[in-house]
C-alpha cells in the first residue's frame, strides 16, 4: 500500500464557489495511479458530495467531519443524532426563531424560512472567502437542498442553523450537554453558522477508525485542510498541509504550507512532497 491522502472539500480540494481546479483532479488521478489512496474528509454529508467530486476518482471519504467513513462503497462507521436529539434541535431551534438545515446522507433538509433568512448570511460566508457574492443564492450554494421536507429525521449527521446572535451557540453549549456544538463562517464572535453534531468525533478519530480498517500506518498519511476544523486531523496526521488560503491558526500548526486552492495548491503539494 502507498501513502494515505486525506482531503479536506471546501476551501482546499475546491473553492467556496464549488469550483473544482482541473490541476487537483489531475494530482488526485495520478497519485492514485502511483498507488496512493486518497479520501476527501469534510464537513459534508454524503448528499452534499456531488457527482462532479465522485467523478475525479477517490478511494471513499470522511463525512459530517468524522461521523461518517466509507472505504471502496463500503460504510465502516457512521454515528447518528438519534431521533430524539433531533426532535429536540428541531423543537429548540423553533422555539427560538433560528433557521437551520439538517444534514443527511439522503439530503440536505432545510427548515421553513432557511432559503429567504439565510440569503444575506451566505452572502456574506462567501464574502469573507474573497468571492464574488453577486449572483450568490441560498439555492446556488446548496444545489441539491430539499425545501418540504421532514425535519424530524432518524439519519442525521448533523445540524447547521443561521446565529442571530453568538449568544445563540453559547445557549446551545447548556441546551445539548449530549451533542457537540460549534461554529463556522467565521472565529469566535464573528461566526455565522452554529452546529450541533455527534459527541466526541473527529476527522482525526474518522482516520484512526479507517486505518485500523485498511491496516495502514499513521507513518504513511498526509492531510490537507484549511480552517479550524481541520486542525485535529493534520495534527493526527504524519504530515499536515495547510491551504494558503487557509486560516492564520491552521496555517501555524502546519508541516507545510502550500499555494490558495485557486493557484493550483493541492498539485504543488503532492509535486513537494514525491506523490506526483
Amino acid at each position: 500500500m502507498g501513502k494515505i491522502i486525506f482531503i479536506d472539500v471546501d476551501g482546499t480540494l475546491v473553492d467556496y464557489e464549488n469550483h473544482l481546479p482541473d490541476t487537483a483532479r489531475d494530482a488526485i488521478r495520478q497519485a492514485r495511479k502511483n498507488g496512493h489512496r486518497v479520501y476527501i474528509s469534510t464537513g459534508r454529508s454524503r448528499a452534499e458530495v456531488y457527482d462532479y467530486i465522485w467523478e475525479i476518482g477517490l478511494d471513499g471519504m470522511i463525512g459530517g467531519n468524522g461521523a461518517y467513513v466509507e472505504d471502496e462503497g463500503e460504510v465502516v462507521m457512521h454515528q447518528l443524532i438519534t431521533a430524539e436529539q433531533c426532535r429536540h434541535i428541531v423543537d429548540w431551534l423553533h422555539e427560538r426563531g433560528l433557521e437551520f438545515y439538517l444534514e443527511s446522507n439522503n439530503g440536505l433538509f432545510a427548515s421553513e424560512h432557511f432559503e429567504e433568512v439565510a440569503q444575506p448570511t451566505i452572502k456574506e460566508y462567501m464574502g469573507r472567502k474573497g468571492r464574488d457574492t453577486m449572483d450568490v443564492t441560498v439555492r446556488s450554494a446548496f444545489p441539491e437542498m430539499i425545501f418540504d421536507g421532514e425535519l424530524y429525521r432518524d439519519d442525521v449527521n448533523k445540524v447547521s442553523f443561521v446565529l442571530n446572535h453568538y449568544q445563540d451557540h453559547l445557549d446551545s453549549v447548556e441546551e445539548f450537554p449530549d451533542l457537540m456544538p460549534g461554529t463556522w463562517g467565521g472565529a469566535g464572535e464573528t461566526a455565522l453558522f452554529g452546529d450541533l453534531g455527534v459527541k466526541d468525533i473527529t476527522k482525526a478519530h474518522a482516520i484512526y477508525v479507517l486505518l485500523k480498517h485498511l491496516g495502514a500506518d499513521i507513518e504513511d498519511t498526509y492531510a490537507f485542510g484549511d480552517a479550524k476544523v481541520d486542525i485535529p486531523m493534520l495534527e493526527y496526521c504524519h504530515v499536515g498541509i495547510a491551504m494558503g488560503s487557509g486560516g492564520d491558526e491552521i496555517k501555524a500548526m502546519a508541516d507545510y504550507v502550500t499555494d490558495a486552492v485557486d493557484d493550483d495548491g493541492l498539485y504543488h503539494a503532492f509535486q513537494h512532497f514525491g506523490l506526483i
